[in-house]
C-alpha cells in the first residue's frame, strides 16, 4: 500500500508539472481549440446545453460532452485559455494514472511506472492534454473502458453483469466525447483480444487441416498454412459466439443509456440535421474520402508514431521485438502482450484503411504503446530479453540528432516568424545533453540511470516546449489588439471578414463574425453603410476594397498574421485624426 501511494504522488506530481505548467499562457492557436471553446461560450451564452453553434452556425464537427466540461470549466474559472483547456489536461492526467493500473494489473509495479512516466514523455499525448478537444476526453473513456475489462475478469471475460455495465458506460462516454469512433475501436480491441484467446486447440485444428489438404498442391498448402492464422479469428460460427460472449444487448443498453439520450434530444432540436451531417460527413465521409487534404501513404501512421511518440518512440522497434519474443514462448504474460498488441494494431491498422487522415486518430492507443515500451525497459534491465548496447547507442544518437536539427530548425523559424525570441533553439539543447548524458552511462554500463535520464530528459523536453516555448511563441499572436480596438470605438459593433477569417477571431472578439468570402462588392457595402461596421482582412486584400469604399473607410488597426508573412488590417470609419498619423502610428508600433 506504501508503494502505490508514493508512486500515485509521483505520477500525479510529475504529471502536474508537465501538463498544467503555462496551461492557459498561450492564446488558442490551431482552428479546432478556439472552435471548440468558442462554440461552449456561446451554448453557455444562450443557455442551451443541447444544440451546439459556432459563430452563430451548427456546429456538428463534435458530440456534445467537450462543450460541457468547458461550459463548467467557465463557470469556475471564467471565460479564459485556462478554463478551455482544463479539462483536457485533467482527463489526460486521469489517463495516466489508468495506464498505470494497467501495467500493475497486467505485469508489476516497476512497468507500471515506466509505462505512465513514457506516457507523460510523448509529444502527441501532450499536444491532446493541453488543448481545448475532444482527444483528451476520447482518451481518457477508451482507456477506462479497456481498465475495467482487465480488472473485472482479464484474460477471459467477467461473469459479473454489472461489470459488462460499467465498461460499456464508459464507452459511452467516449460516444458523447466523439462519436461512434468511442466504442467502436476499444470494442474492436477487446474483441480482436478474445477472437484469438478463444480460438481452439491449435494442434486438433491443423491435425484436421493436414488431412484437407493431403489431395491438394504443395503450392496451396503453403498459401493455407500463410492465411490460416490471419483468417482462424474470423470462422463465423467462433466470431458469432465471441460477439455474443461480449454481451451485445448490455452494451446497447448501456451505451444507450449514457449518450442516446442527447443525440435523440439534439436530432429533435435540429431536425435531425445535426446527426445527418456528423454522421454520414464527419465519420462515413472521413472514412471514405479524403477531407481537408488531410490524406496519406499507407506509412502515413508510422511516420506519425516515431514523431507524436517522440522521444519515446525510440524505443518501438526493441518493444515490438520483446513482445513478439514473449507471444511466441507463450508465458504467463501472454494475454497481456496479446492485447496490447492488439489495441497498438486496431487503431493503427483502421484509420490507416481510413482515407482521411491525422496525427490525433491513432493518440488513444498510446496507453498501449507505453506499456509495451516499459515492458522492453524493464525485460532488458532484468536482462529477460537482449537488446545490444550498441542499438541502445545508435537510438541516443538519434536522439541527441533530433536536438540539433530541432535547435537548427528553430533558429531559422524565428528569424522569419519569431522576431526577437531567438532563444527558442534552445529547446533542441534538453535531447541533445540527455543523448550525451546517456552516451556516457551506457559507457560505464549504468542501464537502469541510463533509462531513467533518457525518460527524465523527454518529461523535460515537453515540459519545455509546451509550458515555456508554446507561451513565447503565443505573444506573437495580436489578434486580440484589432478586437480591442473595435471595443474602444463602439460598444456595439458588427465584425466581418474578407478572404481570411480564423476561428480564434471569433473567440476573441467575443460576437459573430460575418464571413464575405471573396466578395469585394458585399464586403464594400457592409463598410459603408455604417460606422460601427467594421472588416478584418490582410493588407494584401485591402487593395482589392479600395476603389469601392468611400473615403471614411480606412485602417484602423494593424498587426502580424501569426506565423504568416501577411499583415492583418481592421477597416471602418476613420475619425479625421486618423486620416493622416493613424495608419503610419501603427507601424511603427508593430
Amino acid at each position: 500500500m506504501a508503494q502505490i501511494l508514493k508512486h500515485h504522488v509521483l505520477i500525479i506530481a510529475v504529471g502536474s508539472v508537465v501538463l498544467f505548467t503555462n496551461l492557459g499562457a498561450a492564446r488558442l492557436w490551431d482552428r479546432d481549440e478556439p472552435r471548440n471553446a468558442g462554440c461552449a461560450a456561446e451554448m453557455m451564452a444562450r443557455g442551451d446545453w443541447v444544440v451546439p453553434v459556432f459563430n452563430g452556425e451548427l456546429r456538428t464537427a463534435k458530440p456534445v460532452l467537450l462543450y460541457w466540461l468547458i461550459m463548467s470549466a467557465y463557470s469556475l474559472f471564467g471565460f479564459n485559455e485556462f478554463a478551455a483547456r482544463f479539462w483536457s489536461a485533467l482527463l489526460g492526467l486521469g489517463t495516466v494514472l489508468a495506464t498505470y493500473h494497467l501495467g500493475r494489473r497486467l505485469f508489476n509495479a516497476q512497468v507500471a511506472v515506466w509505462a505512465a512516466m513514457l506516457l507523460i514523455a510523448s509529444l502527441m499525448f501532450n499536444v491532446s492534454s493541453r488543448a481545448s478537444t475532444p482527444d483528451s476526453p476520447l482518451i481518457f473513456f477508451s482507456t477506462l473502458g479497456i481498465l475495467v475489462y482487465v480488472y473485472t475478469g482479464f484474460p477471459g471475460l467477467s461473469r459479473s453483469w454489472w461489470a459488462y455495465v460499467l465498461m460499456y458506460a464508459m464507452l459511452g462516454m467516449g460516444v458523447l466525447a466523439k462519436g461512434p469512433v468511442g466504442v467502436v475501436l476499444p470494442v474492436a480491441v477487446i474483441g480482436m483480444h478474445l477472437l484469438i484467446k478463444r480460438l481452439p486447440n491449435r494442434e486438433v485444428v491443423d491435425a484436421g487441416r493436414a488431412q484437407s489438404v493431403q489431395r491438394g498442391s504443395w503450392s496451396w498448402e503453403r498459401l493455407g498454412k500463410f492465411a490460416t492464422p490471419f483468417v482462424r479469428p474470423f470462422a463465423p460460427v467462433h466470431f458469432l459466439r465471441t460477439v455474443w460472449a461480449m454481451r451485445p444487448l448490455t452494451a446497447i443498453g448501456s451505451i444507450g443509456m449514457i449518450a442516446l439520450p442527447w443525440y435523440v434530444w439534439v436530432a429533435a432540436r435540429t431536425d435531425g440535421l445535426w446527426i445527418e451531417r456528423f454522421l454520414w460527413v464527419e465519420n462515413f465521409g472521413r472514412a471514405t474520402a479524403s477531407m481537408e487534404n488531410h490524406s496519406g501513404t499507407p506509412l502515413y501512421y508510422f511516420v506519425v508514431l516515431l514523431a507524436g511518440f517522440f522521444p519515446a518512440s525510440l524505443l518501438i522497434w526493441p518493444a515490438f521485438r520483446n513482445a513478439v519474443e514473449q507471444l511466441r514462448q507463450q508465458g504467463k504474460t501472454y494475454d497481456a502482450y496479446l492485447l496490447l498488441c492488439c489495441w497498438v494494431g486496431v487503431y493503427v491498422g483502421i484509420f490507416t484503411l481510413a482515407q482521411t487522415k491525422l496525427p490525433n486518430y491513432i493518440t488513444p492507443c498510446y496507453p498501449a504503446l507505453a506499456l509495451l515500451s516499459a515492458c522492453f525497459v524493464q525485460n532488458w534491465l532484468c536482462g529477460k530479453f537482449s537488446w545490444s548496447l550498441a542499438r541502445i547507442r545508435v537510438g541516443q544518437m538519434i536522439y541527441g540528432l533530433v536536438g540539433v536539427l530541432l535547435a537548427l530548425g528553430l533558429l531559422v523559424a524565428a528569424r522569419e516568424y519569431l522576431p526577437g525570441d531567438k532563444v527558442v533553439w534552445l529547446i533542441g539543447v534538453v535531447p541533445l545533453s540527455g543523448a550525451v548524458a546517456c552516451l556516457l552511462l551506457l559507457h560505464y554500463e549504468r542501464r537502469r540511470v541510463m533509462m531513467a535520464t533518457f525518460v527524465a530528459t523527454g518529461i523535460l523536453f515537453c515540459w519545455f516546449l509546451f509550458g515555456l516555448v508554446t507561451s513565447r511563441v503565443a505573444k506573437h499572436q495580436q489578434n486580440h489588439l484589432l478586437f480591442e480596438k473595435v471595443a474602444t470605438d463602439h460598444s456595439q459593433s458588427r465584425l466581418a471578414s474578407y478572404r481570411c477569417l480564423e476561428p480564434s477571431w471569433v473567440f476573441y472578439s467575443g460576437q459573430r463574425i460575418r464571413p464575405f468570402g471573396n466578395d469585394s462588392l458585399a464586403t464594400a457595402s457592409f463598410l459603408n453603410a455604417s460606422s460601427d461596421h467594421y472588416v478584418i482582412t490582410t493588407e494584401h486584400h485591402f487593395q482589392d476594397l479600395q476603389l469601392r469604399v468611400s473615403e471614411r473607410v480606412g485602417v484602423l488597426e494593424e498587426v502580424p498574421y501569426f506565423l504568416k508573412k501577411h499583415r492583418l488590417v481592421l477597416l471602418g470609419h476613420v475619425r479625421p485624426a486618423h486620416l493622416t498619423a493613424g495608419i503610419e502610428t501603427h507601424k511603427d508600433r508593430n
